[in-house]
């Protein structure tokens, strides 16, 4: 009986599945955090998430495609796209997610490696790429606007983002200033109000 549970709990940590995949890019978005990414293993991550290092390279062939893999999928660093019915409360509520995630006692130090980057290495590369998988994911969120006339069709949902989003990791990365009760609302009406939007499209 002894051996037989042994046996299970050793293919749960060197099987392959979801959960052993959410494990990895939890160990690998760690060992970013503590150690930066020049010093990033596959060996090291193998060991934090219990699994075997083949598995790992049988998924990811090195440690960049694995940390991309990490940054785009890990749950940690989720969002809901909100769907509140006017783009200013959409834009609110994805604010106050983007504060929380780079304030977040798990999420902000991830976001800080991210900026440690410098312009043309590899962890430049693959934060690029995590700000662009998120702005595809952000994108119903105009395409809705335009449709309900809050947006011109030409409005450019990257500038909005940017606007918003920098205002948001440069009050808390940056200056490491906390974000207030009413700041993520200010940041928005601040980006909206200038553009036009309809006053019809305010909560």
């Amino acid at each position: 009986m002894g051996e037989s549970s042994t046996s299970s709990s050793r293919r749960g940590t060197t099987g392959s599945g979801p959960r052993a995949a959410e494990r990895i890019h939890e160990a690998t978005l760690e060992l970013l955090i503590e150690r930066g990414y020049q010093r990033l293993t596959v060996e090291a991550v193998a060991a934090r998430a219990g699994v075997n290092k083949t598995t790992i390279y049988r998924w990811w062939p090195s440690k960049g495609p694995l940390l991309r893999a990490a940054l785009l999928r890990s749950r940690v660093l989720d969002i809901d796209i909100p769907d509140t019915g006017t783009l200013r409360g959409d834009l609110i509520a994805l604010a106050g997610q983007m504060a929380r995630l780079v304030s977040g006692d798990r999420t902000g130090p991830v976001a800080r490696a991210m900026l440690s980057g410098g312009g043309q290495d590899e962890l430049a590369f693959l934060a690029r790429d995590f700000f662009a998988d998120r702005l595809e994911r952000e994108r119903p969120l105009f395409a809705r606007a335009v449709a309900r006339g809050e947006l011109p069709a030409d409005a450019d949902p990257a500038l909005l983002v940017d606007l918003v989003a920098g205002a948001v990791w440069m009050r808390i990365l940056l200056r490491q200033l906390p974000a207030e009760e009413g700041f993520v609302e200010s940041v928005v009406d601040a980006v909206l109000q200038p553009i036009g939007v309809q006053p019809a499209s305010y909560d």
